[in-house]
This record gives C-alpha cells, sequence and structure tokens, in this order.
C-alpha cells in the first residue's frame, strides 16, 4: 500500500516544537498512528491495542513510565486513563528543568486514539494547557490527487487563485465517492463491501461498546443506516427512532457517540442578531461517503451517480471536503454553519472567515444559475449593520470552469475543493 501525503504534516511538526504533548483525535483507520510514526519516527511507538502492555500500565503507570523514559508515541490513549495524571507530572517536570537550564523545551509524548467522551473528559482534568489536539479525518480529495495546496477553503480571490495553480479536474468523483476516504480504500484495491462491513463492526465492538455498551447490535447498524440515508438533512429524531426501533433518547445518545468519534458531523445553522425567524435544528452528514454508501446499500459508482441519491451523495461528499480542508490547515469547524429561515428559505453552507461571512450552495449540476444564489440576499441585515463583511457568494458545482454568474456570486467546479 502506498504512502499518501498527509496535508496537515507541515503544520503538525511545527505544533510538535512549541507543545510538550499533540494528541491526534479521529475515527478508526484514518491513519493517526501512521502519520505520527512517520513524522516522528525517533519516538518509541507503544499501542495499548497490546493487551500485555495495556494491563502493565494499568496495574503501574508510574513504572511504565519508568520503563520508557524517552518521547513516546502513545496509540489507542482512550484506554488507559489512569496514564493521564502521570504524563501531566512528566510534562510539568521537563518543563521546569528547561526552565531552570534556559533549554528549549521538547515534546514529550505524541497520543492517538479514538474521539471518545472518557478521552476528552481525561484530556481537559489532566492536560488541559499542556498539549494541542487535532481532530483528523480520512484522505481527502487533495491527498489523493497529491495537490499540495493546504489553505483551507474560502471562495475567495487570495485560495481560488492559489489553488487554481493545480489540477482541478475531477475525472472519478462518483469512484471517490463511493470508496470512501479510508487509507486502506484509497491506496489499495482490498474488497470495499468487506472492509465497511468489518469497520462497522469493529467500531461497535470497541469504540461504541467502550463508550455505551450496546446489546442489540442489530439495532445499532439500523440507526447508522438510517441515519446515513439522512445525510444532509435536518435531524428527526423521532424518524429515526421509528425506523431503528429505538427510543428517541437513545437516538440523541447514539448520535452524540457518533458525533463524538468523527464519523458524523452536527452542522449548526446559522445565528445573528440581525437575523429573524431562523430554525435550531442541526443537519447531520456524515464524514466518509464510502460509509454511508455501505449502509444505504448503494453498492457501486454508478448506481449512486444515477440513482435517486445522487444529490445527497454530491452534497455529502463537498461538506465532507471542506471540512477535511479545515480541519488539515489546523482549524476548526465551528465556522462552518447552514442557513435556514421559519419560511424554509436555506443556503447550504455559510462559511465565516477573517469577519467575513461567505453563502454557499452546493449544486451537482453542470449549469450554474444565477437563481441559485437568490437565498445570499437574506444575509445582507449582517453587512448592513457593520457586524461583519459579505464576502462573494459561491455555486460550487460539475460545470468545469470557474466563473461569475451575477454579481459578487462565482461559479466553483468542484475540483476547486
Amino acid at each position: 500500500m502506498n504512502w499518501i501525503n498527509r496535508t496537515i504534516t507541515e503544520h503538525l511538526i511545527n505544533v510538535i516544537e512549541d507543545f510538550p504533548a499533540v494528541l491526534i483525535t479521529g475515527p478508526r483507520q484514518v491513519g493517526k498512528s501512521s502519520l505520527l510514526r512517520k513524522i516522528a519516527a525517533d519516538f518509541e511507538y507503544i499501542t495499548f491495542d497490546n493487551p500485555l502492555v495495556l494491563k502493565q500500565v494499568k496495574d503501574d503507570p508510574e513504572l511504565f513510565l519508568i520503563n520508557h523514559p524517552d518521547q513516546l508515541i502513545l496509540d489507542e490513549i482512550q484506554y488507559v486513563p489512569e496514564l493521564f495524571p502521570y504524563l501531566k507530572i512528566k510534562i510539568d517536570e521537563m518543563r521546569f528543568e528547561t526552565l531552570e537550564q534556559k533549554d528549549k523545551r521538547k515534546c514529550l509524548f505524541l497520543l492517538s486514539g479514538s474521539q471518545a467522551y472518557h478521552l476528552m473528559q481525561n484530556v481537559s482534568e489532566s492536560l488541559a494547557g499542556r498539549l494541542a489536539i487535532f481532530p483528523l479525518q480520512g484522505i481527502s480529495y487533495r491527498e489523493q490527487k497529491n495537490i499540495s495546496c493546504a489553505l483551507p477553503f474560502v471562495p475567495n480571490d487570495d485560495y481560488l487563485v492559489a489553488r487554481g495553480r493545480e489540477s482541478t479536474t475531477i475525472e472519478d468523483l462518483w469512484s471517490m465517492i463511493h470508496r470512501g476516504y479510508m487509507p486502506s480504500q484509497v491506496a489499495s484495491q482490498n474488497d470495499w463491501e468487506t472492509f465497511y462491513s468489518s469497520y462497522v463492526s469493529t467500531y461497535i465492538e470497541r469504540d461504541v461498546n467502550y463508550i455505551n455498551n450496546v446489546t442489540d447490535k442489530g439495532q445499532f447498524v439500523r440507526f447508522m443506516a438510517a441515519l446515513a440515508a439522512r445525510s444532509g438533512e435536518l435531524i428527526n429524531y423521532d424518524s429515526i427512532a421509528k425506523e431503528a426501533e429505538v427510543s428517541a433518547s437513545t437516538v440523541r445518545r447514539w448520535v452524540q457517540i457518533l458525533e463524538t468519534s468523527g464519523i458524523i458531523l452536527q452542522l449548526r445553522p446559522y445565528h445573528n442578531n440581525h437575523l429573524k425567524r431562523m430554525i435550531k435544528t442541526p443537519k447531520i452528514y456524515f464524514l466518509d461517503t464510502g460509509l454511508m454508501a455501505w449502509l444505504t446499500r448503494w453498492l457501486t459508482p454508478q448506481t449512486i451517480q444515477f440513482g435517486a441519491k445522487a444529490g445527497q451523495f454530491f452534497e455529502t461528499w463537498v461538506v465532507s471536503e471542506i471540512v477535511k480542508s479545515q480541519l488539515n490547515a489546523g482549524k476548526s469547524t465551528h465556522d462552518i454553519y447552514f442557513y435556514r429561515d421559519a419560511e424554509q428559505r436555506e443556503i447550504d453552507i455559510v462559511l465565516e472567515a477573517n469577519r467575513t461571512i461567505y453563502p454557499i450552495e452546493i449544486k451537482m449540476s453542470a449549469k450554474p444559475d444565477k437563481k441559485m444564489a437568490r437565498a445570499f440576499k437574506l444575509l445582507s441585515p449582517i453587512a448592513e449593520t457593520g457586524d461583519m463583511e459579505l464576502g462573494d457568494g459561491a455555486i460550487i458545482n460539475q460545470y468545469p470552469d470557474l466563473m461569475y454568474i451575477a454579481e459578487g456570486v462565482r461559479s466553483i467546479p468542484v475540483g476547486y475543493l
């Protein structure tokens, strides 16, 4: 399997030079430990998937660190909450020594783990202010095509000029959507059906049951399938509960598990005091269209492309690429929203960057039209009050050329993501 260069690498290396500990979180199989081992080959690698090592740490965390005094990569760190207080002690000792000797402090620990409730709780309690946290998702479109641009997607001149210097043509879009983003799927021809079947089974056995014991695994898979079928829609807990044959409160709890694990994104509605009558219900997006396709049984790229859910898959793919571009630039997803008001007028994405608001529509069409941007004017009150500027709008679609289709509205090829 070939190594795929990860866009976040340079940013991550710079952060490692400044922090005593770095944590990479994200779903299973997205390449967290592989990335750390690639950029920190001189660190000792230890995985807590090894039951013998896991027992040693749980029995005596202090002795474990005595036996491993060098810089460490600690994989699946969520399984050893007992270790966090001792990591804090080691970090504070190092800080004091470097302060006394006027040396440059060094990074001691590179951590990776699935983003479970307990992991983040232990981080906040023991290592707050001592480590940098990076969520990692699967392979992005740019990473698949070896595109060097590392800027987060923003539909402004700076981004579009920089991104336009490299290939913006996508000939295998639907194959990428079907195949998904997991490194082992992107970098090899491993059997798609077998991979995702095993992935879901392992995810439930390990990560889900670690957070919340699921007695009926079939129910949880039905829940995931029902949610995947609604990717890009406002979440309706009662509807999903009925289909999965569980309670609405269980659906709420399970949605939080998927979000904390990095499997889905809850896209929050945009709120501003100058905009009236906006809804408060979030939209749900799966962050791996391959997993989405497996759960909803769209088994080939052709059936997705020409099927009734093609637009839904296209929108989900675009949103996931925007999310990955933000994360790979070291930014969060907190500035990505959607807009919908009580009259059901909607803007697919509202992106906030540098005190500027960018409205974005996602259309599978290859015939962009200025009518697609008619909801953008709903954001005008924000600019009129002087709180923020209103940037150019964007219609992300399959037309191959970048162009203006109205004043302040660009048609942006999907290949510019």
